[in-house]
């Protein structure tokens, strides 16, 4: 997938990026400093902010397909923030349904990728829990299967483990690194964390002053 002339200015800092190929398949770390420009490139991809210059063509079966001439809801992405942001008031099912309604998928479809993710992320005991009472870790596994309900076409990872204790993250990579790759869904993560990098990314990029390298 080409990403292509992703550019926005801020006051004070220019996000310039004309052209960047990332890869269809696994996981490309996106790293850089605070300020660099990471967010806004999450939240420019998201659709959460504009930017008319971009395009952003993804094959798929019909042929290419440029995500950025879509309304935010037909693009199907999916992202688990570094806070998880799930509803604290509802279960842990229902969050991860939650997700599934909003894409209008039939209910029977719904409850068998639940039940899958579930059993896949040992989080079928949780179902019935309180989001608020979740621990990092438990949230951490929620997020995930509520992201992949969708089954989106690209996954945001925006610094998922640094919630985490230290002693969990190892298994946390794991679990993750193992259910993006049943799912074949290109994954962006952002992290500041060299452990993160080497044990999840395929391809690293950096981001420097609003520019990218493949250099750190």
């Amino acid at each position: 997938m080409i990403i292509r002339n992703l550019k926005k200015e801020y006051d004070g800092f220019q996000l310039d990026i004309a052209e960047w190929q990332i890869n269809d398949r696994g996981i490309t770390a996106l790293s850089g400093p605070s300020g660099s420009g990471k967010t806004s490139i999450i939240r420019i991809l998201l659709g959460l902010e504009e930017c008319p210059s971009l395009s952003w063509v993804i094959e798929t079966p019909e042929g290419p397909l440029d995500l950025a001439r879509l309304p935010i809801e037909k693009r199907n992405l999916a992202v688990v923030f570094q806070n998880y942001e799930l509803f604290p008031h509802l279960s842990a099912g229902d969050n991860i349904l939650f997700a599934a309604q909003a894409q209008k998928l039939a209910k029977d479809e719904a409850k068998r990728r639940l039940k899958h993710l579930a059993d896949r992320l040992g989080i079928g005991p949780l179902l019935e829990k309180k989001a608020k009472v979740l621990s990092g870790g438990e949230r951490q596994r929620v997020a995930l299967a509520r992201a992949l309900i969708r089954q989106p076409r690209f996954l945001f990872l925006d610094e998922p483990f640094s919630a985490l204790d230290i002693e969990i993250r190892k298994d946390a990579r794991a679990l993750v690194k193992s259910i993006v790759d049943e799912y074949k869904t290109p994954t962006l993560l952002v992290s500041h964390d060299p452990a993160d990098i080497e044990a999840l990314a395929s391809q690293v990029v950096y981001v420097r002053s609003g520019h990218i390298s493949d250099k750190p």
